[in-house]
């Protein structure tokens, strides 16, 4: 059966075997390939967006603290009206006792 027909068709059936074999290690690099970018890009999106979610937490805060202080500074200015219209009432009674003496 070691002929040299055979020996040939043993060789080709060999290339044919070793080319199946590199045909489906490249397509399973490719594969592999493929999750690994998917995976990456998932990644990359996951972080994007807890990135946004954290500018807009960041946003939210300041608009937040800004309010405090806007109320803040109302309250502010609103005991500095008090305070010069009890200034102003005291001046006014400073003014009619000094009239009343006259």
């Amino acid at each position: 059966m070691i002929t040299q027909e055979m020996k040939q068709a043993m060789s080709t059936l060999s290339t044919f075997s070793e080319k199946d074999q590199h045909y489906y290690q490249y397509q399973a690099r490719q594969e592999y390939l493929r999750e690994q970018r998917t995976i990456q890009h998932e990644l990359e999106q996951a972080t994007k967006a807890i990135l946004q979610a954290n500018q807009r937490e960041e946003a939210a805060k300041k608009r937040e603290e800004l309010a405090l202080q806007e109320k803040h500074d109302a309250q502010l200015r609103e005991e500095a009206t008090q305070q010069r219209e009890k200034l102003a009432i005291a001046e006014i009674e400073r003014l009619k006792a000094l009239l009343a003496q006259k």
